[in-house]
This record gives structure tokens, C-alpha cells and sequence, in this order.
């Protein structure tokens, strides 16, 4: 994934693979860039720098990890085009994603569970690194 600043936050981008085909999956921002656990439960919950409750973004108070639920083809790759609002990338402000993990569940994200939105296991980790 491609990940930029953007409009109130950061954007995500590209596409992952080895999803169940045509299923909805829960993509968010972990609070630790640590995927070494096999469950990834290493990169600890959401990223919340605001303390808001679980949420839809752009729909009221939320995770700043939080973002819409992506679509995995028939082939199982969804192609990834996610804003996560209320955070910055890089500078180190308590708000940076930067060094923090990405998260796909197995489970689309009901936006409403506290504190995670019922999304499922973790089946794929990986760390927001800046390149440049």
C-alpha cells in the first residue's frame, strides 16, 4: 500500500491479495507498528489518538485508525482507496501514523461495536514506513 498526506489526514492506496473472494473486510490503523505476532495482536488496538469512541469515518467521532471497509474481487484482491481522517504522516505529532501498523480483519466493520466494530481476526499486518 501507498500511503500519503491528505485532505484532514492520510490516504491509503493499492491493493491486497489472499482475501476471501468477494468479501468485505475491515482495514484500520494499529496504535503499534509490531506485526510479529502470528495473530498480529502485537500491533495492539486501533489508533486513537483523540480517545473518541469506534466509529465510521466522516460519520461523527471516531478511531483515527479508522476507515471504510474495502471489497475483495472474485480473486480475493481488493483494491485499496481508504482516508483516515484526524491524522498526519511523519513529524511525530501524537496524531502520526508513521511507524504504526495496518491492519485488514477477516470481517467487514459494523462501525458501531466498541471498541473494534466486530471486524474479526487479523489476517494480514503490515508497518507505515516514511520512504521519502
Amino acid at each position: 500500500l501507498n500511503v500519503r498526506p491528505g485532505e484532514g489526514g492520510v490516504f491509503l492506496a493499492g491493493e491486497i491479495g489472499g482475501l476471501t473472494p468477494g468479501s468485505l473486510h475491515a482495514i484500520h490503523i494499529h496504535e503499534k507498528g509490531d506485526c510479529s505476532a502470528v495473530d498480529a495482536s502485537s500491533a495492539g488496538g486501533h489508533f486513537n489518538p483523540s480517545a473518541n469512541p469506534h466509529g465510521r469515518v466522516g460519520h461523527g467521532p471516531h478511531h483515527g485508525g479508522d476507515m471504510d471497509n474495502i471489497q475483495a474481487n472474485g480473486e480475493g484482491v481488493a483494491q485499496v482507496n481508504v482516508h483516515a481522517l484526524g491524522v498526519t504522516l511523519g513529524g511525530g505529532a501524537v496524531n502520526d501514523v508513521a511507524g504504526r501498523a495496518v491492519i485488514v480483519h477477516a470481517a467487514a466493520d459494523d462501525y458501531a461495536s466498541q471498541p473494534s466494530g466486530n471486524a474479526g481476526k487479523r489476517v494480514a499486518c503490515g508497518i507505515i514506513k516514511v520512504t521519502r
